[in-house]
């Protein structure tokens, strides 16, 4: 005699079939968690490499092979591709630098990331257009940081990298100004 599908089993089903946003959501919330579980860079390991992937919203630390650490991570607001030109709300791709750090900024703290690079500003010469700048990782807007647990789900940024501020400080404390950053699709 066949098994009945039990209601446990019934419900999930129906639910992932019912609304992909929320299973989306699940995903994202699994991938939160899972990051908030992988361990921070201990006090004194410093980073030699950051990377984001911009498609897993994941920012990792990494000293040689050895992973330090992940970070779950939001973007600008239309954060699919390379950045293109001052106002597009996107994040660059490609390899740059952290070159410098701004313990005085309105968000929290943050590190300034190298975009332009050359490629970067020819490209947009081509094109007439300025290719912005001031891209930074960044905490939460200064009296703001209590809502990280809602805004890291969001992309809310004009193109930056935003972290909770407990894991920019992490970054803060884990990266030195001339840091190299590789930011993937």
């Amino acid at each position: 005699m066949p098994r009945r599908p039990t209601f446990w089993a019934s419900y999930n089903r129906s639910m992932f079939q019912q609304n992909t946003k929320q299973h989306l959501l699940g995903v994202y919330l699994l991938a939160f968690c899972l990051c908030a579980m992988s361990g921070d860079a201990s006090a004194g390991d410093k980073a030699d490499l950051v990377i984001i992937i911009k498609s897993a919203r994941i920012l990792s630390l990494y000293k040689g092979e050895h992973l330090l650490g992940s970070y779950p991570v939001a973007f600008g607001a239309n954060p699919v591709g390379h950045k293109q030109q001052e106002g597009d709300e996107r994040t660059p791709e490609g390899r740059y630098v952290l070159d410098l750090k701004k313990a005085d900024s309105a968000f929290h703290r943050a590190i300034h990331i190298s975009y332009p690079n050359a490629q970067d500003m020819e490209s947009a010469k081509k094109r007439g257009v300025s290719p912005g700048g001031s891209i930074m990782i960044h905490g939460q807007k200064n009296g703001y940081g209590w809502a990280s647990f809602i805004t890291q789900f969001f992309n809310w940024t004009d193109g930056c990298v935003a972290l909770s501020n407990e894991d920019m400080d992490v970054l803060w404390e884990a990266v030195d100004a001339g840091t190299p950053i590789e930011i993937k699709p």
